[in-house]
């Protein structure tokens, strides 16, 4: 495992369905067997004004492209700067459910804003804070694992869902140092198994 003090920040991102919240609890299981402060979070959600926004944003009306992209941006500002960054200050490790890149697929892509301009807004909402490594599980959308009542975005046709899938992939191609593309059809174990061995071998665990 890495220094007990050193900060680190991962993020898991890909489409729905894919087993995100499983590999989240399973990754920061590991690190608190090795003694470290782990925190989970995600966004949006990760603090009070998050789940507001993610109740207003999946859950509630339409609403329109560019206001969701500035929604998210809001509320990862928020985020970033009142629980990912003091917990990374502390030395903590920080294991989060989407990023920034979640913004760049799902609104840059496949809602067509632009994936440069959706990027750099986040960029700034973040004053550049990037993950030290980020984790796409990567599956077909028709192979999803969706359960429950859908939100708005899961309810969005196959053609919305491959162009989300088409940009995690191009994403990871063009940052292979902080990507890790890991097959997420397998059993969340097998998953989580290939996770925890390219996180050791990058020097991260």
């Amino acid at each position: 495992m890495t220094d007990p003090v050193r900060p680190l920040f991962l993020t898991l991102e890909g489409g729905d369905g894919v087993g995100k919240s499983t590999q989240q609890r399973l990754l920061a299981q590991w690190f608190r067997e090795a003694g470290r402060e782990v925190i989970e979070t995600r966004e949006p959600g990760g603090t009070a004004l998050g789940k507001e926004l993610r109740r207003l944003i999946l859950h509630g009306d339409h609403v329109d492209p560019r206001a969701e992209a500035l929604m998210y941006a809001a509320d990862r500002a928020h985020h970033i700067a009142s629980v990912v960054r003091p917990a990374l200050e502390r030395g903590a490790v920080v294991v989060q459910d989407r990023y920034l890149d979640s913004s760049v697929a799902y609104q840059g892509a496949a809602r067509a804003l632009g994936v440069d301009e959706v990027r750099d807004l986040s960029v700034w909402a973040t004053r550049g804070l990037l993950p030290d490594a980020t984790i796409l599980l990567d599956l077909d959308p028709q192979r999803a694992r969706l359960s429950g009542q859908r939100d708005r975005l899961e309810r969005e046709g196959s053609e919305f869902h491959e162009a989300v899938r088409e940009r995690f992939l191009a994403m990871a191609e063009q940052e292979p140092e902080r990507w890790i593309v890991v097959d997420a059809a397998g059993t969340p174990e097998g998953v989580q198994a290939a996770i925890r061995a390219a996180l050791t071998e990058r020097g991260l665990a």
